[in-house]
């Protein structure tokens, strides 16, 4: 039998480096839509860290930072006793990080749009997202396996596919 659930606090992120990590520096904290607020920190620390990156250390990033983010995921997950907890919002960073790497240079309109089409995906669920959604989820109370700290990640990496497919659509239809 499992733990029952806990909710994530200040105090509960501290605890744990996975934790920290996990819930997007404290991002995920927000009491309202903190996959938005996750997404905004991603999207504001993408614009600080971008000048000092090439495409190789992006991809370096991206690629430690998901090795790194199963194993924070899974293991806050399992802190949380929840199979995908709200708080947990690095999949939505490592999913926009990738949208922006991908669409940059881009204005800062062009960077308003891929967020409103990845949070419309991401919280939406429509079609092959809501397909990885549903892949790896775990049941309420039943222990949390890596498959399911795979599945937090998966199905925004789906989505950040999806808003990149958007954007390439209109850009081929258009320009």
């Amino acid at each position: 039998m499992s733990a029952a659930p806990r909710r994530a606090t200040a105090s509960f992120m501290l605890a744990h480096p996975a934790r920290w990590i996990a819930l997007g520096f404290g991002s995920g904290l927000s009491p309202v839509a903190p996959g938005t607020v996750g997404t905004l920190w991603a999207w504001l620390a993408f614009l600080v860290i971008n000048p000092w990156l090439n495409d190789w250390q992006w991809a370096a990033l991206l690629l430690g930072g998901t090795a790194v983010g199963w194993w924070a995921c899974t293991a806050t997950a399992r802190h949380l006793a929840t199979p995908d907890p709200g708080a947990i919002v690095w999949d939505e960073v490592l999913a926009f990080w990738l949208v922006l790497w991908l669409i940059m240079p881009t204005g800062f309109w062009g960077q308003v749009i891929a967020f409103a089409l990845f949070r419309y995906f991401d919280a939406a669920k429509p079609g092959p997202v809501g397909w990885a959604d549903r892949l790896y989820k775990g049941e309420r109370g039943k222990p949390v396996t890596w498959a399911q700290g795979w599945g937090i990640l998966f199905d925004d990496f789906v989505a950040a596919g999806c808003t990149l497919l958007v954007i390439a659509l209109w850009r081929f239809t258009f320009f």
